[in-house]
This record gives C-alpha cells, sequence and structure tokens, in this order.
C-alpha cells in the first residue's frame, strides 16, 4: 500500500475522533447542567427542612435533660433513703450493734458532704440542718458508749494480781510488802541480785474492748469532740489507777509526817515504796502508755498529752514521798534507805525516760530526775554527818569488860552495808563528777575507820585499870582488823592498813601483859642484900629469908588472885585471840612460877604450915589463866 492510501486512514480516524470528543462535551455540559438543577433543589430541600432539624434536636436536648434530672432525683432520693435508714440506727443507739451504729454516722457525713456539694438543690439547707442534727446527737451517743464501755471495764488492779506480775526477784518476801529483812534491820535490797525475768504483761482493759474503744475515739476526733473524748478518757483512767496504787498501800507523806515518824516505821514505809515504784512504773504506767498507744492510735497529739493528765497525779504522788525523805532531817540510820531510794530511781531511769519521754510529760520527767540529784545528795551529806557523829560519839557508859564496843559493832557494820552498795555509790560519785569512785569510796571508808579509832581512844580513857584500857583497844582494834580482812573493804584499804593495824593490836596486847603482869612477876624474883637482884640460886639460899620467901608467895598469892577475880570478868570476845593472849601470858607466868618454887619452895615446905602459902601449884595457875577474858559475873563461883 503507498502513502496516499496511509493518509486517507489517518485523515478518516482523526475526524472519528473529533466527533467522539465533540459528543463527550455535549454529554458533560449536559450533566452539568443537571446537577446544577440537583443543587437548586436540595438548598431548597434543606432550607425547608431546617425548622424541622431545630425541633428535632430542641426535643433531644429535653430529652437529655429529663434523663439527667430523673438521675439527679435518683441519687437525692438515694441519700434521702440512706439518710432515714442511718437515722433509724442512730436512733435505736449505738449499744445494741455499735458496727452498724459507726456505718451510719459514715453515710450521715457523706450525706452532709453531698448536699454542701450540691448547694443549688432546693431542699439543700434544710437537709443539711437535719443531717447535723443527727451527726450531732450521734456523736453525744457515742460519747455516752465510750464512757460507758470504758468505765465498765476499768477496774482496779488487785494487789496480788500486781506482785504476780513481777519476776520472782522483785516480789516482796512474804508476810511483807518491802518491811525491813532479817536480823540486820536494813531495807530489802531485791535489786542486788541480777534476775533475767521480765514482767508479765498486764491488761489494764480487755484486749477485746480496745477495738471498739479505738474506733469510738477516731469517730469522736473526726467529729471535733476532742475535748469531750479527752476529759471522759482522763478522768475515768486517772481515777481508776489512784485506786489500784490505793489498794497497793501508796500513801502521801509530808516532810512533818516524815519528821514526827518513829524510825523504824518510817524505814518500813521507805521499803514499801522501793516496791510500789517498781510496780507503779513497770507495771501500772507501762500499762496505761500501752493502752493509751492502743487507743489512740493515729491521734499522736492527743495521745501523749493524755497520757500524761493521766498518770500525773500518781507520779507526782509517789516522788512526794521520795522528796519528803529527802528533805526531812538527816540521821546515819537513814543512809541506806536513801541508798535504796536512789538505787531504785536510778533503776527505772531508762523505763521513765521512755514512759515520760514526750513533750506533755517533761514536768514529770524533771521531778523524776531532781529527786534522783536530792537523794544522792542528802545520802553524801549523811556521810559526812556520819563521820562526825562517829568522832564525836560521847557515850559516857563504858563496856565494863572491855569486849568490844557498840560504837565499834555499829560502825563496821555500817561499813559493810556500804560495801554492798558499791555500783550505787560509784554511780553517786559521779553525780557530781568527783574522781574516780573506788578512790572516794576508799577515801571515806579510811576516814570513817580514823574517825572511829579516834573516838575508841577516847573511851579508853575512861578505865581507872590501865591494863583495861589496853585490852579495850587490843579488842576493838582487832574487831576492826578482822572485818575488814573478811569484807570487800580490805581490797580497798589494801594490805598495808591491814598489816598496821594488826601490828597496833600488837602493841595493845604487850602493853597489856607489861601493865598486869610486871608486877607480879616481881614477886618471883629475888632482890637479896648480898647478891644484888636476880633469881634465887640453886641451892634456895642466897641470902634470902624464910620470911622474905614467905612474903613474896603471900603478895604472889594476893596479886594472883585478886587477877583472876577481876580478869576473869573481863572478855576478848575473839577466841582466837583470846587463846593466844592467855598462851602469851601463860609463857611468862608459869616458867617464872615454877621456876620459883623449885628454888624456895623448900624453904616453906619444910616449915609449918605450907598450904598457907604455897596454895597454887604450876597445874593451878595453868588452869586459872585459861579462865580469864571469860566475861564471868561476880555471882559466878569461883573454881
Amino acid at each position: 500500500m503507498g502513502v496516499p492510501q496511509a493518509m486517507e486512514i489517518l485523515h478518516e480516524r482523526a475526524e472519528s475522533i473529533r466527533e467522539s470528543l465533540h459528543k463527550s462535551q455535549t454529554i458533560t455540559d449536559s450533566m452539568v447542567a443537571i446537577l446544577g438543577s440537583f443543587d437548586h433543589r436540595l438548598s431548597a430541600l434543606e432550607t425547608a427542612m431546617r425548622p424541622t432539624q431545630i425541633r428535632t434536636h430542641s426535643i433531644r436536648r429535653a430529652h437529655e435533660n429529663i434523663d439527667k434530672t430523673l438521675k439527679a432525683a435518683e441519687v437525692i432520693l438515694g441519700q434521702f433513703d440512706l439518710t432515714r435508714k442511718a437515722e433509724a440506727k442512730i436512733l435505736r443507739g449505738p449499744h445494741e450493734d455499735l458496727e452498724s451504729y459507726l456505718e451510719a454516722i459514715d453515710q450521715l457525713r457523706s450525706t452532709a458532704n453531698f448536699f454542701k456539694s450540691n448547694k443549688s438543690f432546693k431542699s439543700s439547707d434544710g437537709v443539711l440542718n437535719h443531717t447535723n442534727n443527727l451527726l450531732a446527737k450521734a456523736i453525744s451517743k457515742l460519747e455516752d458508749e465510750f464512757r460507758q464501755i470504758l468505765t465498765n471495764h476499768s477496774k482496779p488492779i488487785e494487789p496480788d494480781c500486781l506482785i504476780d506480775c513481777l519476776p520472782n526477784s522483785l516480789r516482796p518476801s512474804a508476810g511483807s510488802s518491802g518491811n525491813q529483812s532479817e536480823a540486820s534491820g536494813k531495807p530489802e535490797h531485791p535489786s542486788k541480785t541480777p534476775d533475767a525475768g521480765v514482767c508479765k504483761p498486764l491488761a489494764l482493759i480487755p484486749p477485746r474492748v480496745l477495738p471498739l474503744l479505738h474506733d469510738l475515739a477516731q469517730q469522736m476526733v473526726q467529729a471535733g469532740h476532742q475535748q469531750q473524748l479527752f476529759r471522759t478518757y482522763r478522768d475515768t483512767r486517772a481515777s481508776v489507777l489512784e485506786q489500784s496504787l490505793r489498794k497497793l498501800g501508796v500513801e502521801k507523806l509530808s516532810k512533818d509526817d516524815a519528821q514526827r515518824m518513829q524510825w523504824e516505821v518510817l524505814e518500813a514505809k521507805i521499803g514499801n515504796w522501793i516496791h510500789y515504784m517498781r510496780i507503779a512504773v513497770k507495771l501500772l504506767f507501762a500499762g496505761e502508755k500501752k493502752l493509751c498507744d492502743q487507743v489512740f492510735d493515729g491521734v499522736d497529739s492527743l495521745r501523749d498529752q493524755i497520757f500524761a493528765e493521766v498518770t500525773a497525779n500518781c507520779m507526782a504522788l509517789l516522788l512526794s514521798f521520795g522528796e519528803a525523805v529527802a528533805k526531812s532531817k538527816r540521821s546515819p540510820e537513814k543512809l541506806f534507805v536513801l541508798l535504796d531510794m536512789y538505787e531504785i530511781l536510778r533503776e527505772l531511769q531508762p523505763e521513765i525516760m521512755d514512759l515520760f519521754g514526750s513533750k506533755a510529760c517533761i514536768e514529770m520527767r524533771e521531778y523524776a530526775s531532781s529527786l534522783t540529784k536530792r537523794l544522792a545528795q542528802t545520802a553524801q551529806e549523811t556521810f559526812g554527818d556520819f563521820e562526825e557523829a562517829v568522832e564525836k560519839d560521847a557515850t559516857k557508859t563504858a563496856v565494863q569488860d572491855g569486849t568490844v564496843h557498840p560504837l565499834t559493832s555499829y560502825v563496821i557494820n555500817y561499813v559493810k552495808f556500804l560495801f554492798d552498795y558499791q555500783s550505787t555509790l560509784r554511780q553517786l560519785f559521779q553525780e557530781f563528777n568527783e574522781g574516780e569512785a573506788d578512790a572516794q569510796l576508799a577515801a571515806l571508808t579510811t576516814r570513817i575507820m580514823t574517825a572511829l579509832q579516834s573516838n575508841l581512844d577516847g573511851k579508853s580513857k575512861q578505865y581507872k585499870d590501865p591494863a583495861l584500857t589496853q585490852l579495850f583497844l587490843m579488842n576493838n582494834i582487832h574487831y576492826i582488823v578482822r572485818s575488814v580482812r573478811r569484807s570487800e573493804a580490805k581490797d580497798l584499804l589494801g594490805d598495808d592498813w591491814v598489816q598496821i593495824h594488826r601490828r597496833i593490836v600488837q602493841q595493845h596486847a604487850n602493853q597489856y601483859k607489861r601493865i598486869s603482869w610486871a608486877k607480879i612477876l616481881q614477886c618471883l624474883t629475888v632482890q637479896g642484900s648480898s647478891g644484888g637482884g636476880g633469881p634465887m640460886g640453886s641451892d634456895g639460899n642466897s641470902g634470902i629469908s624464910r620470911a622474905m620467901v614467905k612474903d613474896r608467895f603471900k603478895t604472889f598469892n594476893v596479886q594472883f588472885e585478886e587477877l583472876h577475880q577481876r580478869q576473869s570478868q573481863w572478855t576478848v570476845p575473839d577466841s582466837e585471840l583470846r587463846e593466844s593472849l592467855r598462851l602469851a601470858v601463860a609463857e611468862v607466868v608459869l616458867p617464872a612460877y615454877r621456876s620459883f618454887i623449885k628454888r624456895c619452895g623448900p624453904l616453906i615446905e619444910n616449915g609449918k604450915n605450907p598450904m598457907k602459902y604455897i596454895r597454887f601449884s604450876v597445874e593451878d595457875i595453868e588452869r586459872m589463866l585459861n579462865e580469864f577474858f571469860e566475861g564471868k559475873t561476880w555471882s559466878e563461883p569461883k573454881r
């Protein structure tokens, strides 16, 4: 096919395409015209339907508002219904069903909050007033219920129950509530014995009641009735605590009372007070603290103040007793009870600081601390009084037999008791920062011993017989040394002190021998004119006459009988010292008498009536020497 033919074909196709495009344009123009017509109609329709749409929207909103109103009304009606039910429970009171009653109070609070938040309701103010009145009535009944439950279950604790809660070593001895113990007359001192036991827990109120009291207290606090709650709890528990202490035996004591009271009575009361303090702090006050913590858990500010006011009067009552004793006139016999009182306060100090550690309890805490220091000061002043009293003791009545003076035994027992309080004394010395405690105790003991010896020297001068003076000093110094050696005082005074005073005892014994026996021993020597002085010769005739020998025997007999009669009434109470002194005398007298009889006896035995002059054999002398220092009375027959 040639080119012209191809061109013809292309021309035909182009015409065909042009006709198709023209038709498409025509169709498009027609569609645009139709769509324009639809748009105009729709606009007209929309304009016509707009009022209907507005009415439909209003109806829908009205329905929604009706729904909301119905729901709000339902909620309000629900609140009214709940309030009505809560009111019924409130009117019945809390006694039958406390848990339900507390739920009713919570519901009333919820209702009050609801209407406070919806002030727009016309009835809000009226409902609020009614609800608040119900709440006030409900809380008033709660307060009554709290008081009733607390009162019904708050009973004084019997003394036996309190004592049973103590470990064995802290209980008063049988038949005494802290009275003086044994023959020593010294107050019982239980704290000296370590005890691993602890006090048994003391339930002041049955545990089952505590949750109820706690819930009631919480409701009253939430209602703003803290002060009513405070007064109710304080008055009830403080009264019961005071009754428990009165049952135990606690009583008020003034300084004048302590001054007028006989010492034995006051000493027994102080012993009781020590037990009362331990029971009060460890059991009663600790129990009150635990009870406060449980009932007022979560109300810290109220809890500490309530505990302080519940215990304030009782704590003051106990401490005022100690203060009265501390301020009363000092006397040596009070020292040990002062130390006991000081010691119990020191023992209880950690518990007192723990129980009364809050700001609300600061007065009681400071009162206890002040009394502790006051007792320490009074005890220390009593040391000085005792030392001075020992040195200036003016007892005029001497012990006739030269035995240990009552002052000596009193002072030594006093010092022994002091050493039972070593740990207490160390604490006491530290109160005043007076240096190393053992050095202070050693110095105190030395001063007392020196004062005693000074007084004994003065008392020894009351004896007309200088031999009895020496025997008296020997007995008393020996008693002191022996007592020191057997006590803890030896460790403080030291071996040198003991050795020095043992030598003093020996010196007095030697002085006694010299004074008592020097003169009589002169009778057993011969001082003849031809031979000067000295014992008689072996031939029995060294220039001494029979008459002189007779005279010597007569003089010896009289002097020895007189010594025997007098000194057998004297006393050396220590058996070892007594035998030692007899032996020392016998070692001097028996050989001299034996020698005298041997040398001069023949001059008498060969004459008339020798028994008139040689009245005693050596064995008689030995037997009679063994009767010396027995403390015989004049009425006893001579052997």
